[in-house]
């Protein structure tokens, strides 16, 4: 069977919240948005480490803390297979400009979340769908 992620084509596993974005459907999940398709997981993951980054959450380190918190996962063992797979060092401080690294570290959070290799090209995919990360 897929990972729950893949089959509600939500790749980082947001849980149900007030937000409503782009392509998100009513699924049958209790915990977890469901959406249209994978680009469009992958474009409220990106818009919502977007609003992470409005409240300092600008590191991998921060981003995953808040993402994965220690109450309910290996926060740190996470961290580092975050690292490990997007290169970008944990303290990294990121900008709104740094598409590239969000690419990589959203794919990064993928593997994690749903224990499979990401694809990039789908992940770019739900990049070009939002406008509050830029590339330089």
């Amino acid at each position: 069977m897929e990972p729950r992620g893949l089959r509600n084509n939500n790749p980082l596993n947001i849980r149900h919240n007030v937000d409503s974005f782009m392509g998100e459907l009513r699924g049958d999940d209790k915990s977890f948005k469901t959406f249209a398709s994978m680009a469009y997981g992958y474009r409220a993951a990106f818009l919502t480490l977007a609003t992470y980054h409005s409240r300092g959450w600008d590191t991998v380190e921060k981003i995953v803390s808040h993402w994965a918190p220690r109450s309910e996962n290996d926060t740190e063992r996470y961290i580092a297979k975050v690292v490990k797979r997007s290169g970008i060092p944990r303290g990294c401080k990121l900008t709104l400009a740094d598409g590239a690294d969000y690419i990589l570290i959203v794919a990064a959070m993928s593997a994690v979340e749903n224990g499979r290799k990401a694809k990039i090209a789908v992940v770019e995919e739900g990049f070009n769908l939002q406008h509050k990360i830029k590339m330089q």
